[in-house]
């Protein structure tokens, strides 16, 4: 981007970062000089509100592994939960923290896992001159604007489009027919990140010479629209469903193919909802034979993913139960990879950071997620990978890459 035009936006965006300011929440007090402190800027409350939580989980995992280990430049690493919901209030909340003095400052933003709030908040962060980098949103726009302090630990929207159509020809085997006849449709709601993902998916399926029979958006509320839209990719003999969703959206799409009497004959999602523990909960036996494309889960084989075993223990211990989604293995590998190169790069201020990010040389497989890290100039993560996994029996298990896999992808017999 050239840098006329990126200061004609970063200029564009102050009055909206000022008009942010009513969310801004009161400072907490002052943390201990024995500290290093971070920000994780996630959805906390609303209809993403577990994913939040199951990310900032991860993080602090991460960082209270690396304390006990000696910490991070010689300090114990406390990690500020900061509650976003909407844009504004990400740009008010990013702004806010760069603003704080001394010891309250963090020396870094985490976020956010949604696109939008990425998008806001990371505006915010490189205008005030404070490092931000996400770990689980993955709009392919996020790391194309130029800015300098930007990180993205993750896969884009890209590959992860490019994961899931990797389905394609097995579900055409299993169902008797071959991948460029297999009738693709694409089903998205309104918020940026499934837009972002049904682009890549519609501009991937042509580049591939598939079928796309259909693609149909809808607004989350009402609630009539999934179910109108869901009618147009019936009539358009859809095979293969290809949902684009976030937050809790799966729901109402398996109440509105209820009504509608139709069961795909392959229906794969992408979006952290599929992902959640609670959505099998909800959905029982209904789920089952349900694909999608993801960020790395527990369940996963050890030769894809050497610490995951390790990752999922220590998760049982801390939390008492199972990992809620692999959202929490993506951030505890994210923060791993953010706290190495602070110590390796001996300092804190942004422009040590930036320099020890872009130093960063991981291999494939030194992350508990089969992740490695290497930065390019737009500061985008070339080696972060996604899977395919399947639901069976309340349990999601990885179907590819083959060398992932725990169990083979299968559909449901008739």
């Amino acid at each position: 981007m050239p840098r006329a035009l990126r200061r004609t936006l970063l200029a564009a965006a102050l009055p909206m970062l000022a008009s942010g300011e009513a969310h801004a929440q009161t400072p907490p007090a002052a943390a201990p000089a024995a500290e290093t402190r971070l920000a994780a800027l996630f959805p906390l409350s609303g209809p993403l509100a577990l994913a939040g939580d199951e990310c900032v989980r991860g993080i602090e995992m991460a960082a209270e592994e690396r304390s006990g280990a000696g910490g991070l430049l010689g300090r114990a690493i406390r990690i500020q939960r900061v509650d976003v919901t909407e844009p504004a209030q990400a740009q008010a909340e990013a702004r806010r923290l760069a603003g704080l003095q001394g010891a309250e400052r963090p020396v870094a933003i985490l976020g956010t896992l949604d696109g939008q709030l990425a998008l806001a908040a990371s505006q915010a962060a490189e205008l005030t001159g404070i490092p931000y980098v996400e770990l689980v949103a993955a709009a392919d726009a996020l790391t194309e604007r130029g800015f300098r302090l930007l990180f993205r630990t993750c896969p884009r929207a890209t590959e992860l489009s490019s994961t899931a159509l990797e389905a394609v020809p097995p579900i055409a085997a299993l169902l008797g027919a071959t991948p460029a006849t297999l009738r693709i449709g694409l089903l998205h709601d309104d918020a940026m990140s499934p837009q972002a993902l049904a682009d890549a998916l519609e501009g991937r399926v042509r580049e591939l010479g598939y079928t796309l029979a259909a693609r149909a958006g809808y607004r989350a509320q009402p609630a009539g629209e999934v179910a109108a839209a869901l009618r147009r990719l019936h009539a358009a003999q859809t095979d293969l469903l290809i949902h684009c969703s976030r937050g809790a959206n799966p729901l109402p799409v398996f109440r509105a193919l209820r009504e509608e009497g139709w069961k795909p004959r392959a229906h794969l999602g992408l979006g952290g909802g599929y992902a959640l523990a609670d959505t099998a909960q909800a959905l029982g036996p209904e789920l089952d034979f349900t694909l999608l494309g993801d960020l790395p889960q527990p369940r996963i084989d050890d030769r894809f993913a050497p610490g995951v075993g390790a990752f999922g223990e220590a998760y049982r211990r801390r939390y008492g139960a199972e990992p809620r989604s692999g959202h929490s293995l993506a951030c505890y590998a994210g923060a791993q990879t953010v706290f190495e190169a602070i110590q390796r790069g001996g300092a804190t201020e942004a422009a040590r950071i930036r320099a020890a990010l872009l130093a960063t040389d991981q291999p494939l497989g030194s992350l508990p997620n089969g992740w490695g890290a290497r930065f390019d100039e737009r500061g985008q993560n070339g080696r972060a990978r996604t899977v395919l996994l399947q639901w069976r029996g309340g349990v999601l298990e990885t179907v590819l890459p083959a060398e992932a896999a725990v169990g083979p992808l299968s559909l449901p017999r008739g």
